[in-house]
């Protein structure tokens, strides 16, 4: 097919036009979703995936993040990507890392940076492309990446911004008492045991992810307590911890994000709270089984959970 060009302009109402980022898309566009943000902080990638996190430089400003479905079939990443990195140099920015999916961390880069969610912004985990460039102060990254049928590119700049000026007219007393973490529901501590023993599973409320992390927050969690209880009081009953996530993105990556986020659930019961681990499993089923809408981002919160399900009592 012939190639078709359309014209982008990144942050065009967010700066002065003069200092607005023009790119030429390599293809047709077929949908496109938006999202911008004064002020807006974003943490731009440096590195690839180092086994814990992705080294990321924060820059601060006027966010502008936009994704792009492509009619682009048969085209390469590599095809999508090349002249838009070509036109950000030719813009003055310098790239300061890019990479390919294995090369960039594959399922972990995705999930610990700045991604759009489906349908909006598609990411095929073993084949994306990635790039961050800055020029002074402003920073850009592209993100693409491809279905069976279309490409997708994500393009995230954060240019210079005049904050609004903040006045308070009125004194506060800013020094407010530490709250305690607490849950409400069929999930409470005291409910957790009830729970299990009349219908043999119950959702755990209280633990605390980093978006799109698999790791549990450092904290005191009131339920995986209660859950270590009811081992003790129960000493011939196994349990398995079953991870959920929304249904953003694809159901391999969800998947994967579920059982490792059922396995670190699992490591901090057996370690901090001292339960045998021959008696604790832990799997994931992303998000075959909501118990809310994906249409709503209430929704999706309650979908992203961790329940623990009895077993066997033998």
């Amino acid at each position: 097919m012939p190639k078709a060009y359309l014209p982008l302009f990144l942050a065009a109402a967010l700066a002065d036009p003069v200092s607005a980022l023009t790119l030429d898309l390599p293809a047709k566009v077929l949908g496109q979703e938006t999202r911008s943000e004064i002020p807006g902080a974003y943490a731009l990638p440096t590195a690839p995936f180092d086994g814990t996190t992705v080294p990321a430089r924060p820059v601060e400003g006027a966010l502008d993040q936009r994704a792009y479905r492509l009619e682009a079939p048969g085209a390469t990443t590599l095809a999508l990507l090349a002249p838009l990195r070509d036109q950000v140099r030719a813009a003055g920015y310098e790239i300061i890392f890019e990479c390919e999916a294995r090369a960039c961390g594959g399922f972990d880069f995705r999930f610990n940076t700045d991604v759009m969610p489906e349908p909006d912004m598609h990411v095929d985990l073993g084949d994306f492309r990635f790039l961050s460039a800055q020029k002074g102060t402003e920073a850009v990254s592209i993100l693409v990446s491809r279905s069976s049928g279309a490409g997708y590119i994500q393009i995230t700049r954060v240019s210079a911004a005049t904050l609004p000026a903040v006045s308070i007219k009125t004194p506060v007393d800013l020094a407010e008492p530490e709250i305690p973490r607490s849950f409400d529901g069929p999930g409470q501590a005291a409910d957790i045991a009830a729970s299990l023993d009349a219908k043999g599973a119950a959702v755990l409320e209280d633990l605390v992810f980093a978006s799109g992390a698999a790791a549990l927050t450092d904290g005191d969690y009131p339920s995986l307590a209660a859950v270590a209880a009811w081992l003790e009081a129960n000493p011939r009953g196994t349990i398995a911890l079953v991870g959920h996530t929304d249904a953003s993105g694809s159901l391999a990556a969800n998947q994967a994000l579920s059982e490792r986020r059922a396995e670190a659930v699992a490591a901090a019961l057996i370690r901090t709270y001292g339960a045998d681990p021959a008696r604790v499993s832990a799997d994931g089923v992303g998000f075959l089984a909501p118990r809310a809408t994906n249409q709503t981002e209430e929704g999706r919160q309650k979908n992203r959970r961790v329940e623990v399900i009895v077993t066997s009592t033998r």
